[in-house]
């Protein structure tokens, strides 16, 4: 449906009933719309404080407000409150927030260093997910230490070493050491070095000096030493990831440790948990997920004291990326990090034969066992997003000075934002494009070399962002709907909708390209996984937008209605649990075990399948000043109704028919907010209690 707003507008005031309490209305397919809200409400969740989900949750659970639901301002005020508290290091690097695991503290909780050959000392395993399957063992004595001008004061199971510091009567009363016992390290595999740990009555003027040893070596070399940020004096156990691999000297086989502590009040001390060599776990999409996320809340809350306290942090996110990442330079997200090369961490021969390749292959997003990295498609194609995002929120920054947002040197210039958007996805397009398939590669690995699984998750997602051109679009769409086959492809046709609910997230086989750690991938069937020929539901969202954008609505409302089927069988045989206890329909996974698809558990993005009739259909899109409305619904229903929409102080219940758009208003907004229509840049339809009527052509 392709329309512009006709000059007739008509603005009634006064009280508009809402029709009953459904969300989704379509005259004519009730059962559909009614299990389509009953997958809503199961899915409807904050989820968990983490950074992966941002660019999902928060779209698909800050706008409804009825009833039935969980209260829109409690979900606001914790979103608010977590994108607020969000860790971000000093640099701008915005922090995974996962669980504890053994690897950087802000990235992914593994690879583990005990998988990649490191070398550690765990003196409690409280809190650790992890045990001695994963050879993560208790250090029960500190013998093979050396303490210099300290003393163990306990070594307990529940509570680590205790050390105290710069004890009197030493030959160096103010200065203190703890040397490790000897170890064989590759430096290749330890780009970090991971202390948890606790500091007590350190004094301001403490220094702490990390040293080492490598082969060689008879003693510890002035040069080889780097200097630790003293732990919080008042106490409190924290992580420091020491960033060796950027020392020169931190090169080759390490084999002793030392922490050396000068000036040292006589009544210091420090308590280890752990001190670990560290995988560099950190994910290259973090930053622009917790910019969407930003963006979302703040669209949908329009919430500026928000912004006042939160643009400087946002922009210092942005400009990290853009430095780190190398994106003005390279135009693709590019990732120098140790380990995340792109090269996969297995090496297969012709006759099968398997060698690992410790530290290579490390994950960069949700697809956490693949190496994306390198020239990475899905990162670009997400920070192409995230600076769109930004450029149009700087150009509401300046468009309204009475909002008193702050600029200085981190602000952006939004035409240099877009161009540079552009510019990444000009060469995204050329980059990460194969014709021989007709569809976009996962990533390239730092050699130039190119990683094809037939990626329908990268793909659509191209199509859904916007990054993808038409002609790559239509033949993306092509590919996934089974109208043509790619040569070499394991799943193609109506196989790659095998499990109903949306399409196998790989076409193709994978038996050879993942981090090291994944060792036996073959032992695996096809489809038992999610990332080899398994599928997760939260993503059939994006597969359903792309139908949209790319052949319309005519092609997206069977898919949906498919999805909808599929849910309510499930639902009838009692739920997810219930209904794939029959293995013959495939194998769930979730809460720690592996299966093929991804639909409950920690598969919180299943939100985001119901949002296609927001989103989609009605073409809803918040904004701080307002809201756009562009339906695109199939020409067989006569209107498309969603009731509840939470739009900053507001509640809207919009009703879209062939020429016309009803929007009921409930509230009064604090601040002038305005309806706009697609090619309304400046929409004069003031939004305001009572009832809006727009007529539009077809």
């Amino acid at each position: 449906m392709t329309w512009k707003p006709a000059l007739a507008l008509v603005l009634w005031l006064g009280v508009f009933d809402s029709l009953g309490g459904q969300i989704f209305d379509v005259p004519g397919h009730e059962k559909e719309f009614a299990r389509a809200e009953d997958l809503l409400r199961l899915h409807r969740t904050v989820g968990p404080d983490t950074t992966l989900w941002d660019p999902w949750v928060p779209m698909s659970v800050l706008w409804l407000d009825t009833a039935e639901a969980p209260s829109i301002t409690s979900l606001r005020e914790t979103y608010r409150n977590r994108l607020l508290q969000r860790r971000m290091d000093a640099e701008g690097y915005v922090s995974s927030q996962q669980h504890e695991g053994l690897a950087h503290s802000e990235g992914w909780p593994f690879p583990l260093w005990t998988q990649a050959g490191g070398v550690g000392w765990h003196f409690t395993l409280q809190g650790v997910p992890y045990g001695a399957g994963y050879n993560v063992l208790l250090s029960t004595n500190v013998d093979a230490w050396t303490l210099i001008g300290a003393t163990t004061a306990s070594l307990q199971p529940e509570d680590g070493w205790w050390i105290r510091l710069g004890q009197p009567g030493s030959e160096t009363p103010n200065a203190s050491a703890l040397v490790s016992p000897s170890f064989q390290l590759e430096a290749s595999v330890a780009p970090f070095l991971r202390l948890k740990w606790e500091g007590r009555r350190l004094g301001p003027g403490t220094s702490i000096r990390l040293d080492w040893q490598i082969a060689g070596d008879t003693e510890f070399q002035p040069q080889r030493s780097l200097f630790l940020n003293l732990p919080n004096p008042a106490g409190g156990v924290e992580d420091t990831d020491l960033p060796v691999y950027r020392h020169p000297e931190w090169t080759g086989r390490i084999t002793r440790l030392r922490l050396t502590f000068q000036n040292v009040p006589a009544d210091a001390e420090i308590r280890l948990l752990r001190f670990f060599s560290a995988i560099d776990s950190r994910h290259n999409i973090n930053n622009a997920a917790y910019l969407q996320a930003c963006d979302d809340y703040l669209r949908w809350s329009g919430d500026l004291e928000f912004l006042r306290r939160n643009l400087q942090r946002m922009r210092l996110a942005l400009a990290w990326a853009i430095r780190e990442f190398q994106i003005a330079e390279k135009q693709v997200v590019f990732t120098p990090w140790i380990g995340h090369e792109g090269r996969s961490g297995h090496s297969v021969e012709p006759g099968g034969k398997r060698s690992l390749k410790a530290g290579v292959g490390v994950g960069n997003n949700y697809w956490d066992l693949l190496p994306f990295g390198g020239e990475d498609a899905l990162a670009s194609i997400y920070y192409f997003d995230a600076i769109r995002r930004m450029a149009a929120l700087e150009r509401q920054v300046a468009r309204h000075p009475e909002w008193n947002l702050p600029q200085g040197p981190l602000a952006f210039e939004p035409g240099e934002l877009l161009e540079l958007a552009q510019s990444l996805q000009r060469r995204g397009n050329e980059r990460f494009w194969d014709k021989s398939t007709g569809r976009f590669v996962g990533w390239r690995d730092v050699d130039g070399r190119a990683y094809d699984y037939g990626f329908t998750f990268v793909n659509n997602e191209a199509i859904y962002y916007g990054f993808a051109s038409e002609e790559h679009a239509l033949a993306i769409r092509d590919w996934i709907d089974g109208r043509r086959t790619v040569a070499g492809d394991t799943s193609t046709g109506r196989d790659i909708y095998h499990w109903r609910f949306g399409p196998r997230a790989t076409t193709r086989r994978n038996v050879e390209t993942y981090f090291w750690g994944w060792s036996d991938p073959a032992s695996i069937a096809w489809g038992g996984q999610v990332q080899d020929g398994g599928a997760v539901l939260g993503f059939s969202f994006h597969d359903i937008m792309a139908r949209l954008e790319t052949n319309g609505p005519d092609d997206a409302w069977p898919r949906f209605r498919e999805v909808v089927a599929w849910f309510d069988d499930v639902q009838k045989e009692g739920g997810y649990r219930a209904y794939y206890a029959n293995k013959t329909r495939g194998t769930l996974q979730g809460g720690g075990t592996a299966g093929g698809l991804g639909l409950d558990a920690e598969f919180f993005e299943s939100a985001m399948v119901p949002q296609a009739v927001l989103y989609g259909f009605l073409g809803f899109r918040p904004r701080l000043d307002g809201c756009l409305i562009a339906p695109n619904f199939p020409v067989t229903w006569p209107s498309l109704t969603v009731r509840g929409i939470r739009l900053h102080d507001v509640t809207l219940d919009v009703t879209a028919e062939a020429n016309r758009i009803r929007v009921l208003v409930r509230g009064q907004p604090s601040r002038p907010l305005r309806l706009f229509t697609p090619g309304s840049e400046d929409s004069k339809v003031e939004i305001k209690d009572g009832l809006i009527e727009i007529t539009t052509p077809r």
